[in-house]
């Protein structure tokens, strides 16, 4: 067995505003998209809580190989400023490495400048990974894809003058949901309801000439008073517009709703910009605030 200690340092240009880009960074959802570095490699995420003291697992797979599990836990946390995280790797219950990785977020134009530095130990056999050589090349090409998933991820928020315990209810209903999503002048008609992790919503949007617009929630996390991650299909198993999340945040007796989704292609997310996406998902926060009674 020998040791190997690493600093290894990275940084990198991004288009994205540093609001988006640490939504990018931190939200289960988005993370699930860049953080596999290249596409023989999935990445699954088990649990996560993120926040200060909050903990995330996830599984790096590669057909034909064991699993790698990597189990983080959230140390120091800066919305858009710095996160300070640990992780240790381990494979069949042996522990490969350990890492403690600080991402410091700073405007920079209208994008941002992102500088993560990972101080890595591992413990290797002679037969083993090389543990140092894998953080560097997946951490370069995981940031690389970062990159492109921020410039595709459009963030909406609205607070909210009402307690979650109200807002998230009103969300997770299935009778209640469909009276109040939409734009302003939308209407929802729907086929079937199920809101659950591995539940789905089938649905019609309907505009206010009549326009039929047919929608697919699949649901890949519900966590109870605090997110919902799913997957946005236009239409019945159709093509997959996002991948999407809901997350909720007390603040002074009322809620901080956001929204995200990672566009599909950068091409969806200029489509979606280009139709006003962004103020139409914002009408919708509106309504739900509405809704409870608290606009």
């Amino acid at each position: 067995m020998t040791g190997h200690f690493a600093t290894l340092q990275f940084e990198r240009q991004i288009s994205a505003p540093v609001e988006t880009l640490w939504q990018a960074w931190t939200a289960p959802a988005a993370r699930a998209v860049w953080a596999a570095p290249t596409p023989e490699v999935t990445v699954d995420i088990l649990s996560s809580e993120t926040g200060p003291g909050g903990r995330e697992v996830s599984l790096c797979r590669v057909a034909g190989q064991p699993d790698f599990r990597c189990e983080t836990g959230w140390m120091e946390w800066l919305p858009g400023r710095r996160s300070v995280n640990h992780e240790l790797v381990t494979r069949d219950g042996q522990a490969l490495s350990s890492a403690l990785v600080t991402a410091d977020f700073a405007p920079q134009g209208s994008g941002s400048h992102l500088a993560v530095t990972v101080q890595l130990s591992a413990d290797v056999a002679g037969d083993g990974p090389d543990m140092a050589a894998g953080y560097r090349q997946g951490f370069a090409a995981g940031l690389d894809n970062l990159a492109g998933v921020a410039a595709r991820t459009m963030v909406l928020h609205r607070r909210i003058n009402a307690p979650r315990a109200l807002v998230w209810g009103a969300w997770t209903n299935p009778e209640t949901l469909p009276q109040w999503w939409g734009p302003e002048g939308f209407s929802c008609r729907t086929d079937r309801i199920d809101l659950r992790t591995g539940g789905e919503w089938l649905f019609d949007m309907i505009g206010p000439d009549g326009t039929v617009f047919p929608n697919h929630h699949r649901y890949h996390e519900i966590r109870a008073e605090d997110r919902i991650r799913y997957g946005l299909l236009a239409g019945e198993n159709g093509p997959k517009h996002a991948d999407a999340w809901v997350s909720f945040d007390e603040a002074g007796g009322g809620t901080d709703v956001t929204l995200g989704m990672v566009f599909t292609t950068e091409a969806e997310y200029r489509t979606a910009k280009g139709f006003g996406a962004e103020a139409l998902g914002l009408q919708t926060l509106g309504k739900l605030a509405r809704f409870v009674g608290k606009d």
